[in-house]
Formats: structure tokens, C-alpha cells, sequence
């Protein structure tokens, strides 16, 4: 797979999907199964645009969603699906300031875009001004992507954060068709947890806003543990998210490794305590209770 941060003049034609595609849920996996099959079917190269940082991020940081994917974790979904091209565009107050005419001008000229596929309420431009049926009025095929529906509900990654921040694993896992994870690389901390007889594998976030904090059953790369996702508030200094994976009965080295952390189940939201005895003694009764999760029957 190519990744482009720039566009280059492209001679071979493209289905190029256009979206943020944060958390890829059932929506975004419909899109991409749907460009696959039409590259495929017209010898095209399937292609897909997406925007770093998040649109929202850009103009309100303050009231951003929550991240659900670093731009990572999307490349190695794009990759899974048999992407072919990714060109991440960096959205900017230049980016932002673009015309519609402008916009599809890279489309039709640089990109050669044969087909554009997105959702139905795709906008772009300045102030939006550009929609589906401008696409369509200026000679694109389009295919646009009717919503899915789960019992009701339209899949979305606001739908997705909200279940996340519940607890809701079962209903995220249903939006997600997986179970949700965070990825990144193992990298070294102050050896606090080890001083506790806890040791942890801290896992370097991308991103600084997740959808979910508190401490969690999780498997790091299918291994069971236990996971504080937070700021650590019983310990002084600026409060700063860190993801601190415990993995039961493990003495291996970690450090360096792009791990996966699957999150199962939510044990309490993360608390500040007296000290750091209070600390570890709720450390201890969090395994207690985790390792339970992980009896056979007992995990839901």
C-alpha cells in the first residue's frame, strides 16, 4: 500500500473513498468493501482520502470528539481491506479555505479519480458549500453510501464513542464488528508499577484524546491483564494520559513491540488516592477482580 501526503499526478484511474474513517465501524466497512469490489470489477486502483487532524480537531481542539483511531491503526485497516493508495490530506486553514471547484479540480486532475464513494452527507469546500449532488452536477460518478442501520440506530463513531464511554463493550464490539484496541509501542516509564510489585507495559498513545478511561480487563496481544487508561492522579507532577497495561504472570521483555490492547470489560473509573499503599492495594484488588473476568464462564 502507498501512502501519499501530497498529491501526485496519477496516470492510472482510481475509485477513491473520501472520509475520516475514524474507528472504521460497520459504515466505513461497508465503504470500503463496496470500493474494493468496483476496482476490482473495472481494473481500477481502489484509493481512499482521509484528513489528519480530524476536521472538528481543527477548528474547535476544545470541543473535539474523542479519537477513536490514530492515523496508524486507520493505515493498517486500509491495508487489511486491500487499499491500494492512501492519501492523507493535512487539514489546514488553506485546506479549509479551498473552493469546491478547487477540491474536485485534484480529483478529476491529479488523482484521476473515475469514481468518488462517499457518505450521503459528504461535504467539502469552504463552508461546506460542496456537496453529493455537486459532484454530480460537475460529471463525477458518484457512489454515495446510504447509512447503516443497527437495531435502529445509525452506525456512527459518535454512536460508537458513546458506548465506549458506558462501558458498553458488547454494543461496541457489534458497531465495530471487533473488539475495540488501542495500539501502539511499548516504551519505558518510570518503573513506578514495578516498585509496587505491579509491573506495567506502557503503551506510547498517538492520540490524546480517547474515548475511554478508567482501568479495564484487557488482552495485550492475547495475553490477559489488566489496563489504566488515564492521567494517574494519585501521583504528583502535570497529569499527563498514559496507557499502563499489568499482564498476569508474564516476565518477558516488551520494550520496543507495537502491541494491540483489546479492551473487555470496565472494573471502575480511575480514582486519586491517599497514597501510594491505598494505590496499591486498589492496584491488587483491580487483578483480583480482572483475573475473575478471565475465569472460563465468567467473562461477559
Amino acid at each position: 500500500m502507498q501512502i501519499f501526503r501530497h498529491f501526485p499526478l496519477s496516470s492510472a484511474p482510481a475509485a477513491i473513498a473520501i472520509g475520516n474513517f475514524d474507528g472504521m465501524h460497520l459504515g466505513h466497512q461497508a465503504l470500503l468493501r463496496q470500493l474494493i469490489a468496483y476496482a476490482q470489477t473495472y481494473r481500477i486502483v481502489p484509493a481512499v482520502m482521509t484528513f489528519e487532524p480530524h476536521p472538528r480537531e481543527f477548528f474547535a481542539p476544545q470541543n473535539a470528539p474523542a479519537r477513536l483511531a490514530s492515523m496508524r491503526e486507520k493505515l493498517e485497516y486500509f491495508a487489511e481491506f486491500g487499499v491500494q493508495r492512501v492519501y492523507v490530506q493535512r487539514f489546514s486553514q488553506a485546506f479549509a479555505a479551498q473552493s469546491p471547484a478547487t477540491f474536485m479540480q485534484v480529483l478529476r486532475q491529479q488523482l484521476n479519480a473515475n469514481v468518488v464513494m462517499v457518505g450521503e452527507d459528504f461535504c467539502f469546500g469552504a463552508k461546506r458549500a460542496g456537496t453529493v449532488q455537486t459532484l454530480v452536477e460537475h460529471g463525477f460518478n458518484v457512489i454515495p453510501l446510504p447509512e447503516v442501520q443497527l437495531n435502529g440506530e445509525r452506525v456512527s463513531s459518535t454512536l460508537v464513542r458513546d458506548a465506549l464511554a458506558a462501558g458498553e463493550f458488547a454494543k461496541a464490539h457489534t458497531l465495530l464488528g471487533r473488539t475495540y484496541s488501542i495500539s501502539g509501542k511499548v516504551v519505558h516509564g518510570a518503573k513506578l508499577g514495578r516498585q509496587l510489585g505491579f509491573p506495567t507495559a506502557n503503551v506510547h498513545m498517538r492520540h490524546e484524546r480517547p474515548a475511554l478511561t478508567g482501568v479495564y480487563a484487557v488482552k495485550l496481544n492475547d495475553l490477559p491483564a489488566v489496563a489504566n487508561l488515564g492521567v494517574r492522579p494519585t501521583l504528583e507532577g502535570i497529569p499527563k494520559l498514559k496507557l499502563e497495561v499489568h499482564v498476569f504472570d508474564f516476565s518477558g521483555d516488551l520494550y520496543d513491540q507495537h502491541v494491540h490492547v483489546q479492551f473487555l470489560h470496565k472494573l471502575r473509573d480511575e480514582m486519586k488516592f491517599s497514597g501510594l499503599d491505598a494505590l496499591k492495594a486498589q492496584i491488587a484488588a483491580d487483578v483480583v477482580q480482572a483475573r475473575e473476568y478471565f475465569q472460563p464462564g465468567s467473562a461477559s
